[in-house]
């Protein structure tokens, strides 16, 4: 036995001198012989770089097994001290942003990553590595929907960055501030903060979050200036995102890039361009096992079968989204995937479904101050209330308004113009046509581009045949 542990130990040290400074090219083999030998300090070593090198070819199951191995042996075999606690901490970061790209962000082992490493940093005073710890905790926050918390975090992360004045740290500070307020429905600030931080990319800069900031902002901003009524703008946005995210060859990028403008797609009411969008996510996501991505591949393929006719195909996709997003605890996305579903339902005459999907969003909007998609909620209600009995119009009428309140209160003038229109069209079949067209007018004149979208050609023939 003595004898094999010892043979272990100079085949290791003999092939470590012999690769010198690429001995880390060698890591797996390196770590099994110096933990064969019990040089638990070498085999943790390598076990971490043999993960680092799985983590940049994004084979990230390969590196969570190196990392998860490596703390093992750490808090097993090696005295609790201070050298202790920044092995940890490195390693905690490590297996934080693996577990990240496979499970996503809000999975419990993420956050609690995210959460040792935090603490890890109190014990050893204000390291460098407190930033991305923070970073970590409020990604965890905010895909769990505790947007308030997210929110805060954020502003933590900022006088922290702007402390430093580090560019690397005020893009990160400003992404992490404008992904919580999109979701909080602040759109004027989200699209404040993503502009800020796209001032500070540097695409050689560091990814401290997964994926890459760019990418991210790029995305979010798409979604923003759609909301805000700029849709030409908002899709050379969403294009960049996509090519952006090409050209860094990073497959957690190329996930947020097509999860994010699959969305958008769906949001310019594009069943075809979200659809392939999806699938191409949905195929990347089953090959490199992110199941976070694969959740919201399924969501927005489900919205576009449903919207291409094929209603129970989508529904079902819908649902199974749901479902992997409740397993990995992904909350932020809910209310919106429950509206999509309560659509879907609703075009295929399921209209009790989809009054339990529209009531299970309003209470996760409300619970969790998830307020994005918060008006078109409210105004699927209206229409809903419509198919179900004309006897519900009144009740369907201040759905809509409640949806224009919400949507100006948002300055959403996209979301605005949905819902005006649903309002109008109400009206129009109550005989209230001048007031049905004045206000639809004056919604609709305050857009100068986008005029091909969905939304604006349906809102020009209802103007059309209220004029007539």
């Amino acid at each position: 036995m003595g004898r094999c542990i010892d043979l272990h130990h100079r085949i290791g040290q003999r092939e470590e001198r012999a690769y010198g400074d690429r001995a880390s090219e060698i890591a797996v083999e390196l770590a099994t012989h110096f933990e064969q030998s019990r040089d638990y300090s070498a085999a943790i070593r390598y076990h971490q770089l043999a993960g680092e090198n799985a983590a940049r070819i994004s084979a990230d199951h390969e590196a969570i097994k190196h990392f998860a191995r490596a703390l093992e042996l750490l808090m097993r075999e090696l005295p609790d001290n201070a050298q202790r606690v920044k092995q940890e901490l490195s390693l905690q970061l490590a297996i934080g942003f693996a577990l990240n790209a496979v499970k996503g962000w809000a999975a419990p082992e993420v956050e609690s990553a995210f959460t040792r490493a935090r603490e890890l940093c109190q014990r050893l005073g204000d390291p460098a590595e407190v930033f991305p710890a923070m970073l970590g905790v409020w990604a965890a926050y905010y895909l769990g929907g505790e947007l308030r918390k997210a929110y805060e975090l954020g502003g933590q992360l900022l006088r922290k960055a702007q402390s430093t004045r580090d560019p690397r740290l005020l893009l990160y500070a400003h992404l992490a501030l404008g992904d919580a307020s999109f979701s909080m429905g602040e759109w004027l600030l989200a699209r404040e903060h993503l502009e800020l931080a796209l001032s500070f990319y540097d695409r050689k800069g560091p990814i401290l979050i997964g994926h890459d900031a760019g990418v991210n902002c790029l995305s979010y901003m798409a979604l923003v200036l759609w909301a805000l009524g700029y849709h030409d703008q908002a899709l050379k946005d969403g294009d960049a995102a996509i090519e952006l995210s090409q050209a860094v060859s990073h497959s957690p990028s190329l996930a947020f890039a097509q999860g994010v403008v699959g969305y958008f797609h769906q949001y310019r009411r594009e069943a075809g361009a979200a659809r392939q969008v999806a699938e191409r996510l949905i195929a990347l996501s089953a090959e490199q096992g992110f199941a976070h991505w694969l959740a919201q591949g399924m969501v927005t393929r489900g919205w576009a079968l449903a919207a291409q006719g094929y209603h129970e195909e989508g529904i079902a996709q819908i649902r199974e989204g749901l479902a992997a997003f409740r397993t990995i605890g992904v909350e932020v996305l809910r209310p919106h995937a429950l509206c999509l579903l309560a659509e879907a339902c609703l075009e295929a005459g399921l209209l009790e479904d989809s009054l339990d999907a529209i009531s299970e969003a309003l209470d996760a909007t409300d619970k969790h101050e998830i307020r994005h998609y918060e008006a078109e909620i409210h105004r699927l209600k209206g229409e809903l209330l419509q198919r179900q009995d004309e006897s519900n119009f009144a009740e369907a009428e201040r759905c809509f308004k409640r949806a224009i309140g919400i949507a100006q209160r948002q300055r959403a003038k996209s979301f605005e113009l949905r819902a005006t229109t649903s309002l109008a069209r109400l009206l129009h079949d109550q005989s209230r046509r001048a007031e049905a067209h004045a206000m639809l007018a004056e919604v609709y004149g305050r857009f100068t581009e986008g005029f091909e979208t969905a939304d604006l050609k349906d809102a020009k023939v209802l103007l059309d045949a209220l004029d007539g």
